[in-house]
């Protein structure tokens, strides 16, 4: 726990450096350093479900409102986190993410009306979690950033 208050108080001071367009500063970083936790706990060759059942864990852990394996309306689509009913996070296990996990969140993000989108490929022998935008409407393409 002490570790999510240290990454917190981290990005408070960063935010003093940084551009006030990024969507939900604080807490996408929180995020990120509790993937970076799961990821460095169960390593990189476990199933999405052990990823996502220890991730679940740790959001309680830290107080972190979050719904599990949520229905989008009547698609069939189930979203892995949806944290804080604020941002969307996609927990992936594969060799290599797609564009079709890109699609994938983005969708989500135009179902729900949300913003943020997470995308973490755990299988990565270094995570690197996407930030996915939501497109307006008429957009061209998907903005992704490397980092959080």
């Amino acid at each position: 726990m002490e570790t999510y208050e240290l990454l917190r108080i981290r990005l408070v001071l960063k935010n003093n450096r940084t551009s006030s367009k990024v969507i939900y500063p604080e807490l996408s970083y929180t995020i990120t350093g509790i993937c970076f936790a799961v990821h460095k706990e169960l390593g990189r060759f476990a199933r999405e479900k052990q990823y996502c059942d220890l991730l679940e864990t740790k959001f309680q852990d830290a107080h972190i409102l979050s719904q599990r394996e949520l229905s989008i309306g009547n698609s069939g689509n189930i979203i892995d986190f949806l944290i804080d009913s604020k941002i969307i996070l996609e927990a992936k296990a594969k060799r290599t993410l797609l564009s079709e996990d890109y699609r994938q969140i983005q969708n989500y993000l135009q179902a729900t009306n949300l913003r943020l989108g997470l995308l973490v490929n755990f299988h990565a022998e270094h995570i690197m979690p996407k930030r996915i935008v939501r497109i307006e409407q008429g957009a061209p393409d998907t903005k992704i950033a490397s980092r959080v």
